[in-house]
C-alpha cells in the first residue's frame, strides 16, 4: 500500500478541483454596457454577463424583464429592452440575481450549479458542497415621486409668455402656465391642476 505525504495529497487535491475553483481569480461581473436609443435600451454586453455568472441567458433575461417590469428580447450578444432602463437599474437587478441564483451562502463563491429537485430549484456549490433552495432576494420597491404634483409649491423661472399673456415655466417634461408673470421672473408657483404634461398654477408667497 503506497503512502503519500501531506504536500503530495494537497497537490493532487488541487489538480482535481474544477478550473474555476483553483484559478484564484476574483469573481467579477462585467458592468452593464448600456445605450439608450429613443424609447428603447440596449444592453450590449449581455452575453459577457451571463458568461461570467455561467447561467442560462433565457433564464437571466426572464428574471430581468420581470424585475424591471418591461418587455425585451435577446438579439445576438445583446438584449433590447422596450423602455428606458438605466445602467444603475440593470446593475442592481443583476446583483440581486447573482446573490440569489449564483453565490453560495456558505462560502460566498460563485462555483455553483442550479439543479431541480422535486420541482424545487436547488443551488449546489462545487467549492464547499453546500446545497440550498433558491430564494429570490426581494427588495422593497422604491416609490418615486412625480417631478410635479398638484397642491405643491415650486420655485420656477418664467421662460416665455404664451399667446394669452400667461407666463410659461418648464419643469422636467411639464409645461406650466402661470398668469400674471413676466419673462425671466423667478416665482413660487402653487400647482392647481395637471393635465398630461400641461400644468396650471398661480403665484404664491408660501
Amino acid at each position: 500500500m503506497s503512502t503519500f505525504s501531506y504536500d503530495q495529497l494537497l497537490t493532487r487535491a488541487k489538480k482535481a478541483l474544477p478550473a474555476a475553483l483553483s484559478s484564484g481569480e476574483r469573481f467579477q461581473v462585467p458592468a452593464p454596457d448600456v445605450v439608450i436609443e429613443g424609447k428603447t435600451t440596449i444592453l450590449r454586453n449581455f452575453e459577457d454577463i451571463v458568461g461570467a455568472i455561467r447561467r442560462d441567458p433565457d433564464m437571466v433575461l426572464t428574471y430581468l424583464l420581470r424585475e424591471l417590469g418591461t418587455a425585451g428580447a435577446l438579439e445576438g450578444r445583446r438584449v433590447v429592452f422596450k423602455s428606458k432602463v438605466t445602467a444603475q437599474q440593470l446593475e442592481e437587478r443583476i446583483k440581486s440575481y447573482v446573490d440569489a441564483y449564483v453565490l453560495c451562502q456558505e462560502c460566498g463563491r460563485p462555483d455553483t450549479r442550479l439543479v431541480k429537485e422535486d420541482r424545487i430549484a436547488m443551488l449546489e456549490c462545487d467549492a464547499c458542497g453546500a446545497r440550498r433552495p433558491v430564494k429570490a432576494v426581494k427588495k422593497a420597491a422604491k416609490v418615486e415621486e412625480a417631478p410635479l404634483v398638484e397642491g405643491k409649491v415650486y420655485e420656477l423661472m418664467i421662460q416665455d409668455i404664451g399667446k394669452k399673456g400667461d407666463g410659461i415655466a418648464k419643469l422636467d417634461r411639464y409645461v406650466i402656465y402661470v398668469p400674471g408673470t413676466a419673462k425671466g421672473a423667478i416665482v413660487k408657483v402653487f400647482i392647481e391642476k395637471i393635465a398630461g404634461t400641461v400644468a396650471f398654477g398661480r403665484v404664491t408667497r408660501e
